[in-house]
């Protein structure tokens, strides 16, 4: 004889339910571990893993009194759930539909003038080519943006600016020198080796 094939997850988690809605009463764990294997041929090593996948599912409910941790499960309640799924599945399929129609009815608007012909065609390729040549067009300037009056005239600005920061160093680094030698008596030469200071240094 063939050996019987066990009960698939999605199988056990049915005959739980069933256990539930016919005996229509409020269960501990250990209750249900020992009618599940008689009365539905649930294991009763499986049983504590499908309740809890029902619980987590809010098919079965669940609440501690005291000590005990007490499970039900009542098909009037299946069929409220049931009822409000549907509603919303409803209320969406609707709004979707909705939706739908207007982008067909956005769609059709934008597809005037823009059925298939010989002319659209011929517009579409002088309009890639044009693109094209302003693609190529814009490499070509790019190549002169040097030459372009206001980025000469951006240049100078930027060129004075800094003239007038390196200008404002050296004179730093003259004060700095200068009061180094009436401080501490340093000869100059001393004082260019000692920091790195060219001896050419001097305002631009």
């Amino acid at each position: 004889m063939s050996r019987r094939k066990g009960l698939s997850h999605e199988e056990k988690r049915q005959k739980m339910m069933e256990l539930f809605y016919e005996r229509k009463d409020f269960f501990q764990l250990k209750e249900l571990e020992k009618i599940a294997p008689k009365e539905k041929g649930v294991i009763s090593q499986a049983v504590k893993d499908i309740v809890q996948s029902l619980v987590d599912d809010a098919m079965v409910d669940t609440d501690k009194i005291g000590t005990c941790v007490y499970f039900w499960a009542f098909p009037s309640k299946a069929l409220s759930t049931r009822k409000r799924t549907l509603d919303s599945l409803n209320s969406r399929l609707e709004d979707t539909t909705k939706r739908l129609k207007t982008s067909q009815a956005k769609l059709e608007h934008a597809m005037v003038g823009r059925e298939d012909s010989g002319d659209r065609e011929e517009i579409l390729g002088r309009l890639s080519q044009l693109e094209s040549s302003k693609d190529q067009l814009v490499k070509e300037i790019q190549k002169y943006c040097d030459c372009d009056p206001e980025v000469l005239n951006q240049r100078k600005e930027e060129t004075l600016v800094a003239q007038v920061a390196a200008n404002r160093w050296t004179e730093n680094i003259f004060s700095i020198k200068s009061w180094c030698k009436n401080k501490f008596y340093i000869e100059e030469e001393v004082l260019n080796k000692q920091f790195n200071i060219p001896e050419e240094l001097d305002y631009i």
